[in-house]
């Protein structure tokens, strides 16, 4: 089956095409025919495509939405200058994977889009009023070009965070609020913990249940989850992903105090405030430089810019704190998993948050974790108790392989 995976943003539309089935799915031979990017939709717009791992093209067009862009895409990659052989027509798409940030409480996992899937993820635009709005409009233009006859399926950030217990998503404020609004620890990353957690159980032929690993998906968006036997015990963001690590533009935890504190002292409202944590904070806020991690190391390098030094610290600092209340929740772990931008190919960052965790048990190898970079690959020592990794995410295979699932009513793995 060939699957086309879109993750729709305001004025961009990200897509892959992933050839898979269920023989595929378990014989990890899922093939990436195409990547690419549609971005500054509504004018000139810029195409970037990739077919496999080959080497990118530009492309111009006047786009003046979404379905104008998915139909160019589809246009384009159906014709002979794009080389794929696979795809004559549109009709040779088998089906449509979204990724979706928020599906509430109300989905625990992926599921084909009907009209009342659809209802359910409009009514999830007031926990997510940046993203969902324009997941939907991506599903729209999917029901635009395609029509009805190729199935559409919805895979949800949250939904992995659906199984941590009551202890671990409440807050300790009025229990009605919970109740009339729904105000919780919902987790966000969640499709990028499944695969690196399959991905885990794989390289040391575990079952789901022997899986108990702190992951770490850093990024210019970052979080922590508790993974014990298998599922989301813990996870550093909350009801949106402000909450947690500190990120790119993004501050992580501070004291809810500090919001009024600053609009008093700033002359700003709620929402205002509420802007400057999410888009002026983080690296880019303490640095004032950046939110570019690599960046920020070149800085430190080749002009040991203390503000860049700073930054960093306090982003190792924030990570290795979480590490050590996970580890603690979960009553011990047999490994820290890397993944995300930074996570992946940052071995200063690594280094820097695995540094103290000896009395866990992590012995980390310096040559091991600097050629680590970019691949999969064990980073501790032999021996070392508790265990360090670097898995590349590929949330991308897994909307896939859930779209291939769901549309031939295939049970999710355990």
């Amino acid at each position: 089956m060939n699957i086309l995976v879109l993750n729709s943003g305001s004025s961009t539309l990200k897509f892959q095409i992933i050839a898979t089935d269920m023989e595929r799915i378990r014989g990890d031979a899922d093939e990436r025919l195409l990547r690419g990017e549609v971005e500054k939709i509504g004018g000139e717009a810029v195409v970037t495509v990739q077919k496999g791992d080959g080497l990118k093209q530009k492309i111009t067009a006047s786009l003046k939405d979404l379905p104008a862009a998915l139909d160019f895409v589809i246009r384009w990659v159906a014709s002979k200058n794009s080389g794929i052989t696979q795809i004559s027509s549109a009709s040779d798409i088998h089906g449509v994977g979204h990724r979706v940030v928020h599906g509430g409480e109300r989905f625990t996992e992926s599921a084909v889009i009907t009209d009342e899937v659809l209802k359910e993820i409009e009514s999830c635009i007031d926990l997510a009023p940046l993203h969902n709005p324009n997941s939907i409009k991506g599903i729209l233009a999917g029901r635009d070009v395609f029509g009805h006859k190729i199935p559409q399926v919805a895979v949800f950030d949250t939904a992995f965070h659906q199984a941590l217990p009551e202890y671990s998503y409440l807050y300790a404020i009025p229990y009605d609020l919970y109740v009339r609004y729904r105000i919780r620890r919902y987790g966000f990353h969640g499709t990028s913990y499944r695969y690196v957690a399959h991905r885990y159980r794989a390289l040391r032929n575990l079952t789901r249940q022997q899986t108990n690993i702190v992951a770490l998906h850093l990024g210019n968006g970052c979080s922590a989850a508790a993974i014990r036997g298998g599922y989301s015990f813990d996870t550093s963001m909350g009801m949106t992903p402000l909450e947690g690590l500190v990120m790119g533009t993004r501050s992580g935890d501070v004291d809810p105090a500090i919001l009024n504190f600053i609009a008093a002292k700033e002359a700003l409202s709620l929402d205002e405030v509420e802007t400057l944590l999410n888009n002026k904070s983080g690296l880019l806020g303490i640095s004032g430089l950046t939110n570019d991690m690599r960046v920020l190391e070149g800085e430190l390098t080749e002009h040991d810019n203390s503000r860049a030094r700073l930054a960093i610290e306090i982003f190792c600092h924030r990570a290795r704190k979480y590490i050590g209340a996970f580890v603690a929740v979960m009553g011990g772990a047999d490994a820290i998993v890397f993944t995300g931008g930074i996570g992946e190919n940052s071995s200063a960052v690594r280094a820097r948050i695995c540094k103290g965790f000896e009395w866990a048990g992590l012995s980390l190898d310096g040559e091991k974790n600097k050629n680590a970079d970019g691949c999969e690959a064990v980073i501790s020592r032999e021996g070392s108790r508790l265990a360090a990794y670097v898995i590349p995410t590929d949330e991308e295979l897994l909307i896939a392989r859930d779209t291939v699932r769901c549309i031939l009513g295939e049970p999710h793995p355990t």
